[in-house]
Order: structure tokens, then sequence, then C-alpha cells
């Protein structure tokens, strides 16, 4: 499966010390059916843990995902500032998702080129 993350995300998790194992081992739960939210039209909310301690505290991401084909990681929040997404969020996570999941290799492939998303 090939996983992604967004400028905007990339630039959290770095902010947060989010390794890219710890997004991957993310995955490797959804993957296993131990899925945290699963908010339909593959968009996905998953914990991940913060450095140095575990999951229920940590933070939450927003993954879009079609299992053994893509994943794109477009948004992350503390779970101690920001509850949950909204209503708007969630719309707009599911459209993005009907993009994402469905573009082109060749879209992809400029978006990668122009640093909007980064293959990891």
């Amino acid at each position: 499966m090939r996983r992604f993350k967004s400028k905007s995300f990339n630039r959290w998790a770095r902010r947060e010390d989010i390794s890219d194992q710890s997004l991957a081992d993310a995955l490797e739960r959804i993957e296993k059916g131990m899925v945290d939210a699963d908010i339909g039209s593959g968009v996905f909310k998953q914990r991940v843990s913060r450095p140095g301690e575990g999951r229920s505290g940590g933070y939450r991401t927003i993954i879009l995902l079609r299992i053994g084909y893509r994943a794109f990681f477009v948004h992350g929040f503390d779970k101690s500032s920001t509850s949950n997404i909204d209503d708007k969020q969630e719309k707009d996570f599911k459209r993005l998702a009907s993009i994402l999941l469905n573009m082109d290799n060749e879209t992809l492939q400029f978006m990668l080129d122009d640093a909007s998303f980064e293959e990891f």
C-alpha cells in the first residue's frame, strides 16, 4: 500500500515529533481490524501515541484510506485541545477521499512533484 502525508499534516507531525513508523503502525492496526473510528467513505480516525506515551492520551489522525491501495494522512489533532472533527470537516474529508482515492497515477505524481504530498 502506498502511504502519503499532506504538506500541512507533515508539518504538524514534525512539530509534534510523530514518526513515520508511528503512522505506519496506525495503518497496520486498521488493516488488522483495530479501527478507532470508521467515519465512512474511506475516512478513518485513528489514534497515534505521543512519543514515550500511550495512544489513549495521544493524538488523533484523519486518514483517507482504501486498504491495500492508498492511504493519505491529511489531518492531525491533540485530543486535549480538540475533542473531535465537526460535521463540515467530516463532509469535506469525505469529498477529499473521493478525489484522492480515485486519482490517476499521473495526477498523483504531479502532487508529489509539487510537494502537496510526500510519500513515506
